[in-house]
Order: structure tokens, then sequence, then C-alpha cells
């Protein structure tokens, strides 16, 4: 009987010219840094959905290049939540869902609906978006989680909705953005940004030990209870959840050291 979900750790995206000194094996063509990576991590998130759109022969050699167990996030169009309706979004959301996506099976892990700093909560316009996201694309079951970076957004009403929706929240571990530690989906989705380049596995080691506990806590079916929550009367229901946590943006040096940091204590 499977009493805990499946914790992923990986990083952003697979081409970054530092990686190919710290990283990457000396001379490895860029062509197999995706095969590498895939061999070394659970789990990338795409940042390039958010900028364009890919040919669905780009996602089916993606899923090609990875072994089984292994996922892609992807960050959905900046088209779709960088507006100022957001109710108005469904046109774009469509394109980007049918952009291909489903190329990558199983290997297709959570969509994220990231949104502008400058981006307050407008509890009726955002429960329109959220009733827009689909719960599959071409027969493959989708994952939601959207990163709300204003501080508006710290109000139960928003864990309301998201969960109402079985939408993930970022759990973000930044110097700035909110930290929404709130349970909402049936997955948890983090990301640790507050890493250095100076440290040679991104995130210190006692930091480290520190979200592997977490980690597992959340993959258990409960939250942590070192992490304040924004509707702290509202319980989730305890129930294993897989859990993706990606070193993003901090310390992107060394994020895949600490990625394999972390996946080696769990």
């Amino acid at each position: 009987m499977t009493t805990s979900g499946t914790i992923r750790t990986g990083i952003g995206g697979w081409v970054f010219e530092p990686w190919n000194e710290s990283f990457y094996p000396p001379k490895l063509p860029k062509t197999r840094q995706l095969q590498h990576a895939g061999s070394q991590l659970r789990a990338i998130e795409v940042n390039g959905t958010y900028y364009g759109s890919q040919k669905p022969a780009t996602f089916a050699k993606w899923a090609a290049d990875v072994p089984d167990g292994f996922v892609f996030s992807l960050k959905a169009s900046r088209y779709c939540t960088n507006r100022k309706v957001l109710a108005e979004a469904g046109p774009s959301i469509t394109k980007f869902l049918n952009q291909g996506i489903a190329e990558l099976g199983d290997r297709l892990g959570p969509i994220l609906w990231q949104f502008m700093p400058t981006k307050k909560f407008e509890p009726d316009d955002f429960a329109a978006f959220l009733a827009l996201l689909p719960s599959e694309q071409d027969g493959i079951t989708l994952r939601h989680v959207v990163e709300a970076r204003h501080e508006s957004f710290c109000t139960p009403e928003f864990i309301g909705l998201l969960a109402k929706h079985n939408v993930a929240a970022v759990c973000a571990d930044h110097e700035t953005y909110p930290m929404v530690a709130d349970v909402t989906s049936d997955f948890v989705y983090a990301r640790l940004q507050r890493g250095s380049d100076d440290v040679p596995t991104c995130y210190p080691a006692e930091d480290i030990d520190l979200w592997a506990n977490r980690l597992r806590t959340y993959a258990d079916g409960s939250a942590p209870s070192d992490l304040s929550l924004i509707a702290p009367d509202r319980t989730a229901e305890k129930q294993p959840r897989d859990v993706f946590a990606f070193f993003i943006t901090g310390g992107k040096v060394n994020a895949p050291a600490g990625a394999m940091a972390l996946q080696k204590l769990l």
C-alpha cells in the first residue's frame, strides 16, 4: 500500500552556459544535455514555453530524451496570465494547451501559471480564470499550479478558490514574494529561490535537510508545522501527495547540485 507520494526535485531548464563547467561532462554535445540532465534529476521546469510556442515534434523529442518517471513542468504562456482581465484568457489558454503538450505523455508534469508581482487578487476575476483551466488535454490529465506574487493573495478566500478547483499554489521560498504553504490540491509544488552561487549545493546543507523534512511531510499527506498557513482554520484531506521542488533563480550555477543533494536525502 502506498503511504507517501512521489517526490521529484529539479531545476529550471537545462541550457545554461555555466552548467557546461559545473554540471555537464566535458565536451558533452548540447544535443545530449537533456539526456544527461534526465539521468541525474527527476524533473525540469521549462521556462521557454512562457515566451513562445513549441512544435509537437519538440515535445515528443523531449519525452524521448528522458527516462521513465521523469517529468517536465511547463510554464504557461505569458499571454494567459499577463492581462488585466483574467476571465478573458480563454483563447490564449486554449492556444497554449493545443500546441502539442500531450506529446509529452506521462512525462507531462504540472502546468505553472505565473502572475506578475504587480498582479493583485480580484476574487471574481481569479475565480473565472480558474474555471477556464481544463482537467485534461487530448486524453492526458492536467495538473495546474499558480504562482501569485502579490501580497493581496494572502487571504483565505484565495486558498478556498484554489481548493475548490483542485489547483495548487506555489510554495515559494523567496526573499520578497509571499510563501503559500497551504495544501490546496493533490500535489505540492515548491520553488526554492534563495540559493547562492557561493554555496556548492545552492542551498546550505542545513537548509537542504530542512526542506527534505518539509517535502516528506507534504508527501505523507500533511503540512509542515514550521511553515505558516494563510488559511490556518482550513484542514486539507490527509492523503499521499506527489511533491515537486525546483531550485530556481538564486544560486542557479549550483542549482543542479542542490537538486541532486536534496533528492539523495529523499
